[in-house]
């Protein structure tokens, strides 16, 4: 019973959250539940799915109109990484369960912070990359509090590889979106990273109350951190071969259009493949054999959105026969 008493404030939120979630369920199976604004934006994995977003959206809905127009994107995003380090903070004195639910707090700040910008008409480039930069500082607090709760054991490699696998989860994101690419799959994703330390954090505070089960706790935080590790290192590789495929289909297309362009211009023609309007198939310029020394020596090979055709603008000038550049 003393170890009921001492816990009680970790979960009083907890059982709100969960009598929250079984009125949600229920409203929803009957139909009555209103529309979660931005459900279908996100992508979802095998460990939070559409049933735990939209949850979480509705619950957050309350917060959001209240500081709609009062409060800017770039405040929540602050406090987002403040709280963060206020629960980096509480992991390495060892107060388990207040760190688990400041790091639940900082992830429904970074929500609140991109949906308040969406409904304001205030997202910017320069917003979210303050929210993209202040994520990685705000995990990183997180897991270096952990890293000193876990200083004298050999979980501390556990940590490490969360560490690092987080990282490059959201380094790949980020390069994949400097080569227009969108790598935002896997399973380990933010909010799944959040939601199982958290979660070992509170089972691990339980046992941390009792002198004759606190020996556990350092245990169960160790596996949360290496689902974390191990998951986001999976998700990153994932990432990584995905981003690699899409950029070597789009070099081999390249190439293989160089090489009709190359073949055509060899022979004194050149093929022009195009859409125009969605209605025309494709078009060919041909020059006769009185005008090979005249050809075409400048195509630019421009690549069209997935399901379109490749088309090549030509100019014409005089140049040395059957020379094609890119």
């Amino acid at each position: 019973m003393e170890r009921l008493y001492i816990i009680v404030p970790a979960l009083i939120p907890a059982a709100f959250m969960l009598s929250a979630f079984a009125y949600y369920c229920v409203r929803k199976a009957l139909g009555r539940m209103p529309k979660v604004e931005g459900l279908n934006r996100r992508k979802f994995t095998e460990i939070i799915g559409p049933l735990f977003t939209g949850y979480f959206l509705w619950l957050l809905r309350p917060v959001e109109q209240s500081l709609k127009g009062r409060v800017p994107p770039n405040a929540v995003t602050a406090a987002s990484m403040v709280v963060c380090a206020s629960a980096g903070l509480s992991f390495a004195t060892g107060h388990l369960a207040a760190a688990a639910w400041l790091y639940i707090l900082a992830g429904a700040l970074d929500v609140l912070d991109g949906r308040l910008a969406r409904a304001t008409n205030r997202s910017s480039r320069a917003g979210a990359f303050l929210d993209s930069v202040s994520d990685r500082w705000g995990e990183l607090f997180v897991f270096a509090g952990l890293a000193w709760y876990v200083r004298d054991t050999a979980w501390l490699g556990a940590v490490m590889l969360a560490v690092s696998g987080s990282m490059m989860v959201s380094y790949t994101r980020a390069r994949g979106e400097g080569l227009d690419l969108k790598l935002d799959g896997g399973t380990m994703q933010r909010a799944e990273r959040i939601f199982i330390v958290a979660v070992g954090s509170l089972i691990a505070s339980w046992f941390d109350m009792a002198a004759a089960t606190a020996q556990y706790s350092t245990h169960i935080v160790g596996v949360a951190l290496l689902v974390t590790g191990v998951g986001s290192t999976a998700t990153s590789i994932h990432r990584w071969w995905n981003g690699y495929t899409q950029l070597q289909a789009r070099e081999d297309a390249m190439v293989e259009s160089q090489l009709e362009a190359d073949a055509s211009a060899q022979s004194g023609s050149l093929l022009i493949r195009f859409d125009r309007n969605g209605d025309e198939d494709a078009a060919s310029a041909v020059a006769n054999s009185e005008q090979r020394e005249s050809t075409l020596s400048n195509a630019i090979m421009v690549r069209q959105p997935e399901g379109s055709k490749s088309w090549a603008a030509a100019t014409a000038l005089e140049s040395v026969p059957g020379r094609v550049r890119e």
